[in-house]
């Protein structure tokens, strides 16, 4: 097969499992050809576990689930050594982040602590336990649920902890028709047990390195930055874009426009993912009246294309 023909294969599994939502199969499978990690915030129940064991089991790529509560302890994700008496020494037993797709599953019932623990796993696709870095298996996606700020057992995510995901999408609940086939026919989880793998490692690297050859032309970085100064400029948020989250909005343009079957980003692939990329890094200024998803369509309209 060909790209082309790898991702509608992906894209049509995928919304196999996810009826109605074909925006959200797009963006969670644009981060992951970005190489990125994904939140998903949304209220139990629409789907979000669902999503991330279709994608993993799609790209034939190992799993592991993490329900985060809040007496969940560092050491309980990354493993621990525990003295083995036949061997005499101590054995290294290692987390379930050490795997290709962690499931860190409403994240945000976690405390700070717990929450921070990933921080470098993300980062640097690496864990530090008892003075030792192990590197994490390859490629290692993390795909974090959490819930809506207003549920009881929350915990704001860190600022450095928002700005390690790619992007930060929504489910929402599905559309009537939608709805009425999940009620009638079989559980979403009962079509995961045979949901069979349509991609491999090697395929998934060729895609990956497909993402690096897509051309970004000058006007269209042109318009990238004029983007991000828009976010520094005051006017809309109360502190602007990084650098390295203008590279990363860039690389999803770049998945974007493969996924869009071009070889070259236009501002409509930038313009489609930049809430989903800058939102959960930003805070509108207080006069807004909008959410930060909001305040970030309503700058792209303000922001002429020369």
């Amino acid at each position: 097969m060909n790209v082309t023909q790898k991702i509608h294969t992906v894209l049509n599994q995928l919304n196999t499992v996810m009826a109605g939502k074909p925006e959200q199969v797009s963006d969670s499978a644009t981060c992951l050809l970005a190489g990125g990690h994904l939140l998903i915030e949304d209220v139990p129940g629409v789907g979000k576990t669902t999503l991330a064991h279709a994608l993993a089991r799609t790209f034939g790529l190992e799993f592991a689930r993490v329900q985060f509560t809040a007496d969940l302890m560092p050491s309980d994700l990354s493993g621990v050594s525990v003295y083995e008496r036949g061997q005499e020494r101590f054995v290294f037993h290692p987390g379930p982040v050490f795997t290709q797709v962690l499931l860190a599953d409403e994240i945000n019932r976690a405390s700070p602590k717990t929450q921070s623990a990933l921080l470098e796993a993300m980062e640097e696709k690496q864990v530090t336990v008892e003075g030792e870095t192990r590197p994490l298996p390859w490629p290692f996606f993390v795909i974090a649920t959490q819930n809506p700020h207003d549920q009881l057992g929350t915990y704001a995510l860190p600022e450095s902890q928002l700005d390690r995901f790619l992007m930060r999408i929504s489910l929402g609940y599905p559309e009537r028709a939608a709805e009425r086939d999940l009620l009638a026919g079989a559980g979403r989880r009962d079509m995961l047990a045979t949901l069979p793998a349509v991609l491999n490692q090697t395929d998934l690297t060729a895609l990956q390195q497909a993402v690096d050859q897509v051309h970004v032309a000058a006007p269209l970085l042109d318009y990238v930055q004029d983007l991000i100064g828009a976010t520094r400029s005051g006017r809309w948020f109360l502190q602007g874009l990084s650098p390295r989250a203008g590279i990363a909005l860039v690389r999803a343009a770049r998945a974007k426009a493969l996924i869009n079957g071009r070889d070259y980003v236009a501002p409509d692939d930038v313009q489609a993912i930049l809430p989903q990329c800058v939102a959960h890094r930003m805070v509108p200024v207080s006069d807004a009246g909008r959410g930060a998803v909001e305040q970030v369509r309503a700058m792209i309209d303000a922001v002429p294309l020369k």
